[in-house]
């Protein structure tokens, strides 16, 4: 059994924190086997990034920062990801992981030109998708949530691009034989989607109603977190 690693890159909003914990329990709740050895390591709180081989797997959370902002923990984050995709290190980069993974290989990540996503949303597979380990094992068409304002608009020259939607040309990609970005949070359920929506809408014009009317389970996406647990702890 692998050790895993979870790269937590930020928290969720206290409200939403206070009743239902954050990143990294969202993900472990995903799991199969809750109970194998997991490390959580807090990068805005300058915990030390390992040295690790294919025995170790890693998980990065998503963050209410930006990656453009290049913050002194999230340069040396992007510093310590491309010995991971060298030394084929099992990883699931989400949303903000997914930027930050493909700007530390060459991409470019930055605000997305059509603005906020936010909500359930439809994810379509690429052709590339059908030979994955992972999203062969997935639907041709299939909701998940998403709650972003940047994006990765250039993947890097070495990605397969897995999956796309209306509004994202880049929603998955993997690099290598075992790592993987995807931008949309397979973590999150209808309920921690409903409460983003509530938050985001305090500061920004949205229509809530709609938004939460077209909040569903996601199971297919979270199957991706359960298959990456499968294949590789």
């Amino acid at each position: 059994m692998k050790n895993l690693y979870i790269v937590k890159c930020g928290s969720t909003f206290d409200s939403i924190k206070d009743e239902f914990k954050d990143f990294e329990d969202w993900i472990i709740e995903k799991f199969e086997d809750k109970n194998r050895d997991i490390y959580v390591l807090d990068v805005q709180q300058n915990d030390e990034l390992p040295i690790l081989d294919k025995n170790d797997a890693v998980i990065i959370t998503g963050s209410h920062s930006m990656v453009t902002h290049e913050e002194p923990w999230s340069l040396k984050l992007e510093n310590w990801l491309p010995k991971l995709i060298e030394d084929e290190v099992p990883l699931l980069a989400i949303c903000y992981g997914h930027q930050l993974l493909a700007k530390s290989l060459g991409g470019v990540s930055g605000y997305h030109k059509n603005g906020l996503e936010i909500g359930s949303v439809e994810i379509n597979l690429e052709e590339n998708a059908k030979d994955d380990k992972i999203f062969s094992k997935l639907k041709n068409s299939f909701k998940a949530h998403t709650i972003h304002s940047q994006t990765v608009i250039e993947l890097p020259k070495n990605a397969i691009r897995l999956a796309f939607n209306n509004h994202d040309k880049n929603h998955a990609f993997r690099v290598g034989s075992c790592a993987w970005g995807v931008q949309f949070h397979p973590e999150f359920d209808e309920n921690i989607m409903n409460l983003y929506i509530n938050e985001v809408a305090k500061k920004k014009d949205l229509d809530v109603e709609k938004l939460t009317l077209k909040s569903e389970n996601t199971h297919i996406s979270t199957s991706i977190l359960k298959e990456f647990e499968r294949l590789f702890l």
